[in-house]
């Protein structure tokens, strides 16, 4: 016969295993990844994320059911966004945990990153001693509706796509750190070696606006460039 004892307790795992299973597929995490940079359409998570438009959606809605993200009717398109800053932590700390028990992720990361002579990086609280102290230019690559939602102060916002075209924008004697979403997002790899082809000393900071914010450093949001 269950106990009411046992009751309580089944019940209570079973529904802590619902975020488990939304969380389940690699997908999933990159669709939170993605929102925790900022609100966004399903169309645009589908681009960044490769899907199709109706895969995004069946995905979002297994997060939305586990209470993960929350979705706002605005005109012809549904918005996503994250519930609340409780479910970028719970990001950060699942990575944190995988990153420590599991070597495959270093693995990957460094045969990626080593192969473009990219494993140097700047760690954020060198680079918020040098952002005070006005020796470096900060640099966000991200797309500038990210931008908006968040940014580390004083970042320029140039996205990577953008950046062959605006070289001008910056001052060539001044190091430049490029930013983009945190330690696995490219964007940042790419401006790195754009502006090193270009004569510029740039480097990488491995952690974004989520890891910046997580530290409870300031973060501005608004406008396009500072």
């Amino acid at each position: 016969m269950t106990t009411p004892h046992r009751r309580f307790k089944d019940a209570i795992y079973e529904q802590l295993a619902r975020l488990g299973k939304a969380v389940s597929a690699p997908k999933r995490l990159e669709l939170l990844d993605l929102l925790c940079q900022g609100p966004r359409t399903v169309e645009a998570l589908a681009e960044q994320a490769a899907l199709s438009v109706a895969n995004t959606s069946q995905h979002l809605q297994v997060l939305r059911g586990a209470r993960l993200v929350d979705a706002e009717k605005k005109g012809l398109w549904v918005e996503y966004r994250i519930a609340d800053d409780e479910v970028c932590r719970f990001f950060l700390a699942l990575r944190g945990l995988a990153e420590a028990r599991l070597a495959e992720v270093d693995q990957v990361t460094r045969e990626y990153f080593d192969e473009r002579g990219a494993m140097e990086a700047v760690e954020a609280g060198e680079l918020m001693r040098r952002v005070k102290r006005g020796e470096v230019t900060v640099l966000d690559v991200r797309p500038p509706e990210e931008y908006r939602a968040g940014h580390i102060p004083g970042a320029l916002s140039i996205p990577v796509g953008e950046l062959k075209g605006r070289l001008k924008e910056l001052p060539k004697h001044r190091e430049v750190v490029a930013y983009c979403r945190g330690p696995y997002c490219v964007m940042a790899v790419e401006a790195v070696e754009l502006l090193r082809k270009k004569g510029f000393t740039a480097h990488r900071m491995e952690e974004g606006v989520v890891d910046w914010r997580a530290r409870g450093w300031r973060v501005e949001g608004g406008g396009a460039q500072p």
